[in-house]
């Protein structure tokens, strides 16, 4: 295998006729810290996305880094001025607040976890907190189930509206995924501060296709995860669809495969992503 270093990145920057890292894009590229970051520690994260030409990152709930509810002021302080001083955006924070279940308990919890959530976010200066559905109950009808969850999403992008933060519902779960369901809860919720973020499944390709199921939703538009660019997945089809949706979002790599050297892949993966971009 090839070790990434001076001539591989230079020969394929020349292939392609451009210096990648330094061109201005409308799209920018993030990490959430899904497997890849998920046992990096604050610093290590942002130095990784510095070496990597990383803009942004989506820190995922409950992992090593530990910026969760339970911080402090003072705690929250420091992070929000962490960030811009490293020059990488707190894109948001990906937790695993859904509001699909019929036991009102449970789904009362989720929205009191999304709002501490959304002070999270405004105390860290991050845009927006990624939700998601994540499955169809099998006792209650799917319009009621969908409905549900839209009324949640409205009345927390309300909330969220309040501390300059939007909610980005994560196309998910079994039946949830969608796109006319996820395109129906956007329905229900109504406000702007409720948006999609795309998240680039195979159910997406579908009848009636990547086409129209991407104009169901494009609309509402808020983050993009995109996953192993060198996958099956009809990468460059849906980069062209954002650009001509004119989509200037962040597209946030979600990688779920593990690797032993994800700073070379991610760097790979850069080059990838500013081709498909151009």
């Amino acid at each position: 295998m090839l070790a990434w270093g001076g001539d591989l990145q230079a020969g394929v920057r020349a292939a392609l006729g451009r210096n990648l890292f330094d061109r201005a894009m409308p799209m920018q590229l993030g990490l959430v810290t899904y497997m890849w970051g998920a046992g990096w520690d604050l610093p290590t994260i942002l130095k990784n996305c510095q070496e990597t030409g990383f803009e942004g990152v989506e820190l995922r709930t409950g992992h090593k880094h530990g910026v969760e509810p339970a911080l402090s002021p003072a705690e929250r302080r420091r992070i929000a001025e962490l960030f811009p001083a490293s020059g990488v955006t707190l894109v948001g924070f990906g937790t695993a607040c859904e509001y699909h279940s019929p036991d009102r308990a449970v789904l009362q919890k989720n929205i009191d976890q999304t709002r501490e959530f959304i002070k999270l976010a405004h105390d860290c200066g991050a845009s927006g907190v990624k939700v998601r559905p994540n499955g169809l109950p099998q006792e209650a009808p799917v319009e009621k189930t969908l409905e549900q969850i839209g009324r949640a999403l409205g009345e927390l992008a309300e909330f969220g509206a309040g501390y300059g933060v939007t909610l980005r519902l994560e196309v998910h779960g079994k039946g949830t995924d969608n796109l006319a369901h996820i395109a129906r809860m956007m329905e229900v919720a109504e406000h702007p501060g409720a948006t999609v973020c795309w998240n680039s499944n195979a159910t997406d390709l579908a009848p009636p296709g990547l086409e129209e199921n991407f104009r169901l939703v494009k609309d509402r538009l808020g983050t993009i995860h995109i996953h192993d660019l060198v996958s099956n997945y009809p990468w460059q089809r849906l980069f062209d669809l954002l650009k001509a949706a004119q989509f200037d979002g962040w597209t946030l790599l979600e990688e779920g495969a593990p690797t032993s050297d994800p700073i070379r892949v991610m760097k790979y993966y850069r080059l990838l992503w500013e081709r498909m971009t151009a």
